[in-house]
């Protein structure tokens, strides 16, 4: 287990310890000192991009679910060691519901795929109304408490579709 300090700032010794902190950290983006979530979240943009030739629309929603699933895990895991129940350092949360935003509103172009970003973002980081409810419904540590890190970030993901969806509509 790592000593206070570390549970503030995991070190790539951390992350490279168990598995779950490899996938909970987003493989090192968690890593970062300033802002892991948007690095998160743009290493999900860079992967979706450089997966998308290989996945069909089956392919990406079972990658979505598989990685949901071992997010849950990895989560629950790398929170219980950090011993924080939501660390900003776990960025898994915002890789798999990102790319669930990706998946279900491409094709986009870049600027698409920026307003997209940028909307996920910000339902993600202000946490204004059904966000911050999902934030706060599951916290705790043990399995409660990885779900409600993965689930914050899927309802930010259909806040952000939401806007999308109301925009193409008009």
């Amino acid at each position: 287990m790592p000593s206070a300090p570390d549970a503030l700032r995991p070190t790539v010794r951390f992350l490279l310890a168990h598995p779950a902190h490899f996938v909970a950290l987003g493989f090192g983006a968690g890593l970062s000192r300033k802002a892991p979530g948007t690095v998160g979240t743009l290493w999900a943009w860079l992967a979706y991009l450089v997966l998308q030739p290989w996945m069909t629309p089956w392919r990406m929603g079972l990658l979505i679910a598989g990685g949901t699933l071992v997010g849950w895990w990895a989560c629950t895991t790398a929170a219980r060691h950090l011993r924080v129940a939501d660390p900003g350092s776990i960025v898994w949360d915002e890789i798999v519901a990102f790319w669930l935003v990706l998946w279900l509103a491409m094709p986009m172009g870049f600027w698409g795929q920026l307003t997209a970003f940028a909307l996920f973002r910000f339902f993600d980081a202000a946490k204004p109304g059904p966000v911050g409810w999902a934030d706060g419904l599951f916290k705790g540590f043990g399995w409660r408490g990885g779900w409600g890190i993965l689930f914050d970030d899927f309802v930010a993901a259909f806040c952000t579709l939401l806007v999308i969806a109301l925009w193409r509509f008009w």
